[in-house]
């Protein structure tokens, strides 16, 4: 699974994607929870928004090989 930081995310990180690898069947939260287990991850809102492969989800969809996670921050806009 690749998963994309952006903003304040990656800079808390220290990277902007990287590739994970997990047994199936994983969740989002899966992803969230290997992510706050890395430098920095404490960092990481309890529950950030998320996309799969453009999309929002919640955190119990389940990942596939080769799906595009991409981890949001607050957005704003006008």
């Amino acid at each position: 699974v690749r998963v994309l930081l952006f903003a304040s995310y990656a800079d808390t990180l220290g990277f902007d994607s990287l590739e994970l690898d997990f047994e199936p069947p994983a969740s989002v939260g899966d992803a969230l929870i290997r992510l706050r287990s890395m430098p920095g991850g404490n960092r990481l809102p309890p529950r950030p928004m998320c996309a799969l492969n453009l999309v929002h989800v919640t955190h119990d969809t389940v990942l596939s090989s080769g799906d595009e996670l991409a981890i949001l921050p607050p957005l704003a806009g006008g």
